[in-house]
């Protein structure tokens, strides 16, 4: 196959993925009219287990269930944790396309991390999109002229854990077994929202106990379509792609919920998206020595998807050509 017919593959794999991903968060907002988005993660996570299960079964290391690193995976747990909940909040409480305007912050947040977690030097330009990007925060917030809610503390909490879940993946994620950076998150959330599941428990209808298998069998098959995407494209066109659910999240929330996405919105979610590839396109030109955006890829936001990039970690990354040399360094490291 042609390297233009796989990237091609890579995007709509991507697009698609991104997809079920929106419709995965539709379910959660739906749900979160009635139900404790603390007991959605709770269900959601469980009601994942089998399917993560069968996705692990293929997995070729050898070894336990300990990890390699304890702290930076007791690190990653929690921030994956508190992310989840946070998520799920945000996605209760607040209109879908302001969400996955904190959301697109992420990468920006995985640039400035990069420094002390992996020893990244970063440059004059990619300081100018973390700096652009956090003007697009502020024009979505718009502080002192807008209500500041804890949705919108959720929201940008949910950006700062995903940034640190998928920073931390990149510094482990070669030595640590996938079971392991998939069951110690998991198993936390089913344990902390387990211990909050008395304080917000509402009696659950047969029809929304099926949206909540709904929920997780979307979440699963977004991190399989990540991963074929990722398989298929280069890292630099695929990662993109993630800001096309600033179309479904707007679309979904018209349609579904009433929601008119406000010009500050908008023009914020613009600014930050343009922040993040201006990140992206500066890393797969070899701007950047250690290529974090481009090597974090994670879906940690959804605590009940697959971590992508473990599974991941026995195939080299691809990059543009031209750039084997960037690649292969990423390897080494």
């Amino acid at each position: 196959m042609s390297l233009e017919k796989s990237n091609l593959k890579g995007v709509a794999f991507a697009l698609f993925a991104f997809a079920v991903y929106s419709g995965h968060d539709v379910v959660i907002k739906f749900l979160g009219e009635n139900i404790s988005p603390f007991q959605i993660l709770f269900f959601s996570v469980l009601l994942s287990f089998p399917l993560v299960t069968l996705m692990m079964m293929r997995e070729r290391t050898q070894g336990n269930l300990r990890p390699v690193h304890p702290g930076y995976v007791a690190v990653r747990t929690i921030a994956g944790t508190i992310t989840g909940g946070c998520a799920f909040y945000a996605f209760s409480v607040l209109p879908l396309a302001q969400v996955y305007a904190f959301i697109f912050a992420a990468p920006l947040l995985i640039t400035v991390l990069s420094i002390p977690i992996l020893g990244e030097k970063v440059g004059m330009h990619r300081w100018a999109a973390v700096a652009l990007g956090l003007i697009g925060v502020l024009i979505v917030l718009r502080p002192g002229a807008a209500p500041f809610t804890l949705g919108h503390i959720a929201g940008l909490t949910a950006a700062a854990g995903s940034a640190i879940v998928s920073v931390v993946t990149r510094k482990i994620g070669r030595e640590e077994r996938s079971a392991v950076l998939m069951l110690y998150p998991m198993m936390t959330n089913v344990i902390v929202m387990g211990a909050i599941l008395p304080f917000v428990w509402v009696p659950i209808e047969l029809g929304q106990f099926g949206l909540l298998a709904l929920m997780s069998t979307l979440g699963f098959i977004g991190g399989v379509c990540s991963i074929a995407a990722y398989r298929n494209g280069d890292a630099a066109i695929v990662a993109p792609m993630q800001y096309s659910q600033i179309i479904w999240g707007a679309l979904f929330g018209l349609l579904i919920f009433s929601e008119v996405p406000d010009r500050y919105t908008l023009v914020g979610a613009c600014v930050i998206i343009l922040a993040g590839i201006y990140v992206v396109v500066r890393e797969s030109l070899g701007g950047s020595k250690h290529t974090p955006v481009l090597e974090t890829r994670t879906q940690p936001r959804t605590p009940s998807g697959i971590t992508i990039s473990a599974m991941l970690r026995d195939r080299a990354v691809r990059v543009l050509p031209g750039h084997e040399a960037l690649a292969k360094g990423a390897e080494a490291k």
